[in-house]
């Protein structure tokens, strides 16, 4: 299954690929894209752990870059 998000307050595209590789490494992601450019974040993941995934995208952002929120699109 796959969703998407709108990214806001996300600085840099430096700041973007370091969060795609955090939420890369979440067990039931198959694949993550965020684009700067556009501010979205869309991934890929195991429709069996759709709640559980999205708290933990949600756990990884806020400790990475505490001051980017996702809103689903």
């Amino acid at each position: 299954m796959k969703s998407k998000f709108k990214i806001k307050g996300l600085d840099c595209a430096n700041c973007a690929a370091e969060l795609e590789r955090a939420i890369k490494k979440l067990e039931g992601i198959e694949s993550v894209n965020i684009s700067f450019m556009t501010q979205r974040l869309e991934f890929e993941y195991d429709e069996k752990m759709k709640e559980k995934i999205i708290q933990d995208v949600k756990k990884v952002i806020k400790k990475e870059e505490p001051d980017v929120t996702i809103e689903e699109i």
